[in-house]
């Protein structure tokens, strides 16, 4: 959305007034904005990148070597990452008053490590504020962040993700794997974990696109109620269940997850439980516990951290609002109280790193076409988000866990993984990772 033509997609400001003040903050830097600058690498436990301000100073550079550079281009901006260093730094880097000179996957990722190893984050708290904490998860707030995130056009996605429109973690069997060839892998991943088997009877929760419901119908030969809330998502789906002749096999049911009812064979999430919020995930595990059959599996497929933390404050509050990766524990809400076996844990988290990796590749591709349709702040935001979150998987500040569980009395469960590794597969090769921040 062009400047002037109302609201911005992602709630950023491009102001006249805004625009005015930048050119009251561009003098030379003062002993405050140098004291700030200390505190930030202070926070950051000296991190191998220089920072520099906007007369072209390096008020910090690294004793070793240096991966990048951080640059303010106004006092404004600064003192926005010293209230809130998550929301400052996002919008500033949004709006171009702060770039990030090398490549944005490393520089970010070795800031993530090196905070990391002081036994901190970049704290929500300022040095100088708190930000509000953020809102739950209802059936009306669900909605409102769904539309929020996914409803910003098919045809925006599909410029940039894989020709199945898969919005997860790809998983890289291959080093040599295409981002289509690592959605596939990661779908029969899926399917193997679940032992699925044909007319076999499978609710899939927050379904996206729909394309694991159809590859599940098609390749397994299962039955499928697929989820979602989201308007732009079903309709898509709905749609290719008709051109790939699968309308017959998959249900696609525009509902909340907690309204799903019926028993079914295996339940299965993949990339919704980041958007359920921890207070209803007791909920969640209700649902599941209802849904299967005796013999059943399900599988949990999210994002998650190695402890309890806050989500990014600019991730929740311009990408997506509402979210929060859990850690296990946390997750352990979903089955305990049910008591449901855990049968299953894998860390994918190198996977989503080459995942959004490779986004960002395809996005930077694509960038022209996407800043016609909306502006420079909505390209420099989705750049920020796509590598931020690479590098936070590359730097281990997030997870991406897989879940199996069964009900407790269930013992038709596997004994070993060979149902998720045939000996028919080629032996997976170790894929090259995304720059790491070592």
């Amino acid at each position: 959305m062009k400047e002037g033509q109302g609201s911005h997609p992602l709630g950023l400001s491009g102001t006249r007034g805004e625009k005015d003040a930048l050119e009251r903050h561009t003098k030379s830097p003062s002993a405050l904005d140098r004291w700030i600058v200390r505190r930030i690498v202070a926070q950051l436990d000296r991190p191998p990148v220089a920072i520099a301000l906007w007369n072209g100073e390096d008020i910090y550079h690294p004793d070793g070597e240096c991966h990048g550079r951080i640059l303010f281009r106004d006092r404004g901006a600064l003192h926005k990452v010293a209230f809130a260093p998550e929301l400052g730094f996002g919008d500033a880097y949004s709006a171009g008053r702060i770039d990030v000179i090398g490549d944005l996957i490393d520089v970010l990722a070795h800031c993530y490590r090196s905070a990391d190893r002081a036994g901190t984050r970049v704290s929500k708290r300022g040095l100088l504020g708190r930000l509000p904490k953020p809102g739950s998860n209802t059936r009306t707030n669900s909605r409102k962040h769904i539309h929020h995130h996914y409803d910003l056009g098919n045809d925006f996605y599909r410029l940039w993700l894989d020709e199945g429109m898969v919005y997860t973690c790809a998983y890289y069997d291959r080093e040599d794997a295409s981002l289509e060839q690592a959605q596939a892998a990661k779908m029969n991943h899926v399917c193997r974990k679940l032992m699925l088997k044909p007319d076999q009877q499978v609710v899939e929760a927050g379904c996206g696109w729909g394309t694991l419901a159809l590859f599940m119908a098609r390749e397994y030969g299962v039955r499928v109620r697929a989820f979602n809330i989201s308007t732009e998502q079903i309709a898509h789906a709905r749609k290719e269940a008709v051109r790939q002749g699968l309308a017959g096999k998959v249900e696609f049911v525009q509902d909340d997850y907690r309204n799903i009812n019926g028993e079914f064979d295996a339940f299965v999430s993949v990339g919704m439980l980041e958007h359920v919020g921890v207070d209803n995930y007791r909920a969640l595990g209700e649902v599941i516990a209802r849904s299967l059959k005796p013999e059943g599996l399900a599988l949990i497929h999210s994002v998650g951290r190695n402890r309890p933390t806050p989500v990014n404050a600019w991730l929740e509050q311009r990408i997506f609002p509402g979210s929060h990766p859990p850690s296990l524990r946390e997750m352990m809400d979903i089955f305990e109280p049910h008591n449901f076996s855990i049968i299953d844990i894998e860390n994918l988290r190198l996977h989503y790193a080459r995942t959004l990796k490779e986004w960002l590749e395809r996005f930077d591709r694509a960038v022209e076409t996407v800043r016609a349709k909306y502006d420079d702040s909505f390209v420099r935001a989705w750049r920020l988000y796509l590598a931020g979150c690479s590098a936070a998987f590359a730097s281990n500040s997030l997870q991406l866990f897989q879940v199996v569980c069964a009900p407790a009395a269930n013992n038709k469960v596997p004994w070993t993984r060979a149902h998720v590794y045939p000996a028919s597969d080629t032996a997976p090769s170790t894929p090259q990772p995304p720059p790491s921040g070592d």
